[in-house]
């Protein structure tokens, strides 16, 4: 019985898995799980004694957060220029490196520096970016468009924290399209050459839909991390001016630790975020499924 677990490939899989998924268990779903259960009570965060309400959270927060509310609909505005733009920058970026024929390797690691640095450190860098170097800039040059209120104005405080969103996230994305690049096969864009297609013409109509995969993750990916975002709102801008950049994931934290401490529903606001987030990737994910099959 022991050869014949120790001899199925299956078994040392499971064995290899096994520390990583313990530390999903511990770290991700005990604690989620203990999120949903602070989310029926009334606690604090603090005090060992609370009472369970049941859903008097959940009932609050659709009846009279209009705050909340508010946060989801800038969160949703920024998920979506996020999605495009990221993805954007980022496949176009994979098809200007795939395309140089010397310094590849040279050119992966510049843009994809950005992704090794923790974007609370990111965002007050740029930080300074935005309120001394343009400014600076923009006084000695002809580039005068520049010399705008980053941080006070809400529209460009929003395209601030745009702006250092991408430029974090844009290379680990970029790394996902190269892969999927070098997976196409010359055949097919030597066929299509021969064929009479051009090189845009190879491009949309070979190229793109051989990568399509690659856009399902990295939409997933773009899709997930942009709903939650938080260290660069909260170093950047810190939901201002007003509540232009106040995104849902500030409003809990504000929430459970600095304003009314109410962890309970806090936690009731992080299941709904969790259940927004479910659900949209879950149809983000048929689609693209269903697209790759059709392909």
């Amino acid at each position: 019985m022991k050869k014949r677990l120790t001899g199925n490939p299956n078994f040392w899989l499971i064995i290899f898995v096994l520390p990583a998924l313990a530390f999903y268990i511990l770290f991700k779903l005990i604690p989620a799980l203990e999120g949903f259960w602070f989310s029926l009570t009334n606690w604090n965060g603090i005090n060992p004694n609370y009472k369970f309400i049941g859903f008097q959270n959940y009932i609050e927060i659709f009846l009279h957060d209009k705050k909340f509310w508010d946060s989801i609909k800038i969160t949703v505005k920024f998920v979506v220029t996020i999605v495009i733009v990221q993805n954007a920058v980022a496949l176009g970026l994979a098809i200007l490196i795939e395309s140089r024929k010397k310094s590849k390797g040279l050119f992966r690691t510049i843009f994809y520096m950005p992704n090794m640095m923790s974007l609370i450190i990111g965002g007050y860098m740029w930080m300074f970016i935005f309120t001394k170097v343009l400014f600076y800039i923009a006084d000695h040059s002809f580039l005068k468009f520049l010399d705008q209120s980053w941080m006070g104005d809400s529209r460009f405080s929003f395209l601030a924290i745009v702006i250092v969103t991408v430029w974090s996230g844009a290379g680990y994305l970029m790394v996902i399209y190269i892969a999927a690049l070098q997976g196409v096969p010359d055949s097919l864009k030597e066929a299509a050459a021969i064929d009479g297609a051009g090189a845009g013409q190879s491009f949309f109509h070979v190229t793109l839909p051989m990568i399509r995969h690659a856009f399902t993750i990295c939409i997933f990916v773009t899709l997930s991390s942009s709903f939650q975002v938080f260290d660069v709102v909260y170093s950047l801008t810190g939901g201002g001016p007003g509540h232009a950049t106040y995104v849902v994931a500030l409003n809990i934290f504000e929430e459970a630790f600095k304003l009314n401490k109410r962890f309970g529903y806090a936690s009731a606001k992080s299941m709904l975020l969790f259940v927004i987030i479910m659900l949209i990737t879950l149809v983000q994910l048929m689609i693209m499924r269903r697209k790759e099959v059709e392909q």
